[in-house]
């Protein structure tokens, strides 16, 4: 004779079991606030669409955040902005202007909604081939942070390199040219 007891338990621990495999949304959050105080300039966070591909450049860590796009470039910039080490560099694909509703529904939402997201932010624009070549280039050397998230909308991913936020870009050009103009001592 089956013990029904004995049953319910199996079925409790497996789904126990089940539910520790799937991360907790926040589960990305947590992830992201202890690597950001490691990352540095020359490093990337890229927020990506659900089909991103997983890469294999050594230093490449993919997290699946399970949360939307928009909330997670939103959590991502409010953190970098408030660090005191980072600033964000933002590279868009250059082919998502051109991605039309008939093909993607809800792509001009998005853009839309990105772009109020991005105000305020310098962006660039950069063919989605030319951006995986620069990360899979970092991921040989750097940490490239990948948050995958659920949007199904091509070439909508978010590029952010880091760069020094106490050392602005002018800093280190005026630095280069006095080198170059004196000798060392």
């Amino acid at each position: 004779m089956r013990n029904p007891c004995r049953h319910s338990i199996i079925l409790l621990v497996m789904v126990a079991a089940g539910a520790s495999l799937a991360p907790a949304q926040s589960d990305w959050k947590a992830k992201f606030d202890a690597e950001l105080p490691l990352l540095g300039h020359r490093n990337w966070i890229l927020v990506a669409d659900s089909a991103y591909p997983l890469q294999v450049s050594p230093g490449m860590e993919v997290v699946e955040t399970g949360a939307d796009q928009l909330e997670v470039v939103r959590y991502v910039l409010a953190h970098i902005d408030r660090s005191i080490h980072v600033r964000p560099e933002i590279f868009l694909d250059a082919e998502l202007p051109f991605v039309p509703d008939t093909d993607a529904p809800g792509a001009s939402d998005y853009r839309t909604s990105l772009a109020a997201v991005l105000r305020g932010y310098d962006t660039q624009s950069e063919l989605h081939e030319k951006l995986i070549a620069q990360l899979g280039e970092a991921g040989q050397s750097f940490h490239v942070l990948i948050l995958k998230t659920n949007l199904t909308i091509p070439y909508s991913s978010v590029f952010i390199r880091l760069n020094c936020k106490y050392w602005p870009s002018d800093a280190e050009q005026r630095l280069r040219a006095r080198m170059a103009s004196q000798p060392a001592h």
